[in-house]
């Protein structure tokens, strides 16, 4: 029952609401993604809401921009966000 979104460029950030089948899998999500977001040195805003992931992704040492760094980590957990289903 995931559903999957489009990332939304705002004004300085990238944005996107993951959706799982419970909050179980929604916090599984983060989890899995932890290791390899430390791993690049880049950490997203993100929230959970009972099944929702809320991801805010923007270069603070960038001027609160969005750089290619966010974009790769879009990339990354939209891959992470696939393996799960």
């Amino acid at each position: 029952m995931s559903t999957e979104q489009q990332w939304v460029l705002q004004v300085n950030s990238l944005q996107k609401t993951f959706r799982f089948a419970s909050f179980e899998k929604a916090m599984a999500f983060m989890q899995a993604a932890a290791e390899g977001i430390s791993q690049m040195n880049h950490h997203p805003e993100w929230s959970n809401v009972y099944n929702r992931v809320e991801v805010t992704l923007r270069t603070h040492d960038a001027g609160n921009s969005v750089t290619d760094k966010d974009y790769k980590l879009a990339e990354w957990l939209d891959e992470v966000f696939s393996k799960m289903q």
